[in-house]
């Protein structure tokens, strides 16, 4: 006589059921059309990354080996003669020292100020939105609004600037007419515009650190200052880096601010590479040219970028 099993005793069979060759079937399994679906939403991405990034990088560089212009119709291969004209032409070195020298006054300032803003934010002063709506404002104007505030704060006879030091008994300053003050002027403008960003990074850091080793030393009898060098300063040696790093890579591709106030002058001393590159491609014609100037630049970011990696590596 044989008897049925009530329902539910039987032989169970699920995701983890063994099977006849010892393995056992996993909770989910992968659909046959999931890597086509997968592609069918990365592909508008990777359509576009290619039409907008890829082709010109490559467009750009087979164009830096060619004499491409804007006047001439036909175009000509040449090798390497832009990028020798372009190791040989003094407009290039001095374009990329003035590049140098901007990048050099204007980073050091913008991790520092940066760093006592989120300080003095984190100490619990009174008054918090308002300390940071005030650090961080000027980052979110267009850098026409910003070249148009400081243009005026710099002009030579109603300039506030000029004012400020005419009350304190000194002589007027051309601050974008004199060579030897315009990039100082400039850089001035870049740190009360961009400090912003830098002083969010830090104030990150800040609000992420645990209190336990500061409380322990206060406990012992350290004050704010030792607390601030041994304790502090220490912990945010990783976010000063990428800060630092992130500065310099956009103080080298310094531009829209400088062409906006100056165009390069007073006698070039204010220009950078890529303005340079914009006036040898689009006032000379000289499309091929001007890559080239443009890729060995490109070249040196890259060069900068690695030798801080590498630095960044070894203090870790």
């Amino acid at each position: 006589m044989t008897t049925t099993a009530p329902p539910g005793t039987g032989p169970r069979t699920g995701p983890d059921t063994p099977r006849a060759d010892g393995s056992r079937r996993t909770g989910r399994q992968r659909s046959p059309g999931a890597p086509r679906s997968g592609l069918v939403f990365v592909l508008p991405f990777l359509l576009l990354f290619v039409l907008f990034l890829v082709w010109p990088v490559v467009q750009g560089l087979w164009m830096s080996f060619t004499d491409s212009s804007l006047a001439l119709r036909d175009t000509a291969f040449v090798g390497f003669d832009n990028y020798a004209e372009a190791f040989g032409d003094p407009d290039v070195w001095s374009s990329l020292g003035n590049t140098l020298f901007f990048t050099a006054v204007s980073s050091v300032p913008l991790v520092l100020v940066a760093l006592a803003m989120a300080l003095l934010v984190h100490s619990g002063i009174a008054g918090q939105w308002a300390w940071r709506l005030a650090f961080f404002a000027p980052y979110l104007l267009p850098v026409t609004v910003v070249t148009l505030i400081w243009s005026w704060l710099y002009q030579p006879d109603l300039g506030f600037a000029n004012q400020l030091l005419a009350a304190l008994g000194m002589g007027p300053v051309g601050w974008l007419a004199d060579e030897s003050v315009a990039m100082w002027s400039i850089a001035a403008l870049t740190v009360w515009w961009t400090a912003g960003f830098n002083f969010l990074l830090y104030l990150a850091a800040l609000q992420s650190l645990p209190t336990a080793f500061d409380e322990a030393a206060a406990l012992d009898g350290a004050g704010a200052w030792r607390r601030l060098w041994s304790i502090t300063l220490p912990q945010l040696r990783r976010t000063t880096a990428l800060v630092a790093m992130l500065q310099i890579l956009a103080s080298l591709k310094v531009f829209d601010q400088i062409y906006i106030l100056t165009k390069g002058g007073p006698g070039g001393s204010t220009r950078p590479v890529l303005e340079y590159v914009y006036d040898v491609g689009f006032t000379g014609y000289r499309l091929g040219y001007a890559s080239a100037v443009s890729y060995l630049f490109c070249a040196l970011i890259v060069v900068v970028s690695l030798v801080q990696l590498r630095l960044f590596r070894r203090e870790d």
